[in-house]
């Protein structure tokens, strides 16, 4: 989508080479390069320009890694700020966010909540869960607009704790341990402010065992979602 909407700028601000130039240049009289000129959101949402792009629907498909989590900032940030600079009179519309992942990263996992609760302020995403919601994912799909985030009839939900891979000296394993901790209490805050689960009912869920495995009506029932699509 992204390189739709990309492609779309460029022609707009690299029109192509008439066939009067092309000729020109082919025979050696090649007319003076024209200034490259820059283009706004403004202008994009002015005159001949599109109002707003043709899709709103992102999608994470793969692990909740740094990268990934870049390209769908971007996207949420962009189409946010054509939701803002939309005229008053004109209805706002929401971001599909499509997420389907084993999980990945905590610290990438709440670097795109945080993007999701900003953009939320001004532009609804609505979360739709598919096929399997993981560990890092699970947050995410209960972060999307409260009402409005769905999963399908197969999909399958997974918590877990918040878990660790390092390794070295004493020291470090304890400071280590320690910013684990902490992540631990931001994950459970956060799932309890997005979802039904209390905070008791969460940490023995988390403590009883490894990995909890929960359905599409499980996943309602628990305010990880609200309705099977």
């Amino acid at each position: 989508m992204m390189r739709k909407i990309i492609g779309k700028i460029i022609d707009m601000v690299l029109p192509p080479v008439k066939a009067e130039e092309a000729s020109k240049e082919a025979d050696g009289e090649a007319p003076p390069k024209s200034e490259l000129k820059t283009i706004s959101l403004e202008q994009l949402l002015g005159g001949d320009a599109p109002k707003e792009p043709d899709l709103r629907v992102i999608g994470l498909y793969s692990a909740v890694e740094d990268e990934k989590v870049a390209e769908l900032t971007q996207a949420l940030i962009y189409l946010n700020e054509v939701n803002r600079l939309l005229p008053e009179d004109k209805e706002k519309k929401p971001v599909e966010f499509y997420i389907n992942t084993y999980g990945g990263s905590a610290d990438d996992m709440f670097a795109l909540y945080d993007v999701m609760q900003t953009v939320m302020e001004e532009t609804e995403i609505h979360t739709i869960g598919v096929g399997k919601v993981m560990s890092a994912g699970t947050l995410l799909l209960a972060a999307g607009t409260k009402g409005k985030r769905k999963i399908g009839k197969n999909c399958r939900i997974m918590i877990h704790n918040v878990s660790s891979g390092n390794f070295g000296i004493l020291p470090n394993l304890a400071n280590e341990l320690e910013a684990i901790q902490r992540l631990q209490e931001d994950y459970i805050a956060a799932m309890v402010e997005n979802t039904k689960f209390t905070r008791k009912k969460l940490e023995k869920l988390l403590n009883e065992k490894v990995n909890i495995y929960l359905d599409a009506e499980e996943a309602i029932k628990y305010g990880l979602a609200d309705e099977i699509m």
